[in-house]
């Protein structure tokens, strides 16, 4: 599968999410969508990443979540949308099972088993 092809099913997938977090009861707004190269590389000298994400190929995106117009800022309580995020392919991952750091925010479609993007 080409890169355009994960982008484009990685969106229907998000587009998906994001109905189901709606009927949920759940507000999102985008956190990071994409993210350059030069952002990321920096994070990561920042110990906040790698500097090859996910992002810079467009298949990932962090979300902030608001029940009842409250911001929630705990890896936790995102994971109503993750296991949901999970269930709609077996390629979608979701932050809040990283570890040793989880990142609840962070949803992300991995690249044939490839867990950071090698598009140069």
């Amino acid at each position: 599968m080409m890169l355009v092809d994960k982008q484009i099913l990685f969106t229907e997938n998000i587009g998906k999410l994001i109905y189901w977090a709606y009927k949920a009861g759940f507000g999102l707004t985008f956190g990071d969508a994409f993210r350059d190269r030069r952002q990321s590389a920096l994070n990561a000298q920042q110990g906040k990443g790698i500097a090859n994400s996910l992002h810079t190929c467009r298949l990932a995106v962090d979300f902030n979540l608001f029940i009842d117009g409250i911001y929630q800022a705990q890896s936790g309580v995102y994971r109503p949308l993750g296991e949901h995020w999970k269930s709609l392919h077996p390629d979608n991952r979701w932050g809040g099972d990283f570890r040793p750091v989880p990142d609840g925010r962070h949803f992300s479609m991995e690249d044939g088993g490839i867990k950071e993007c090698l598009i140069k």
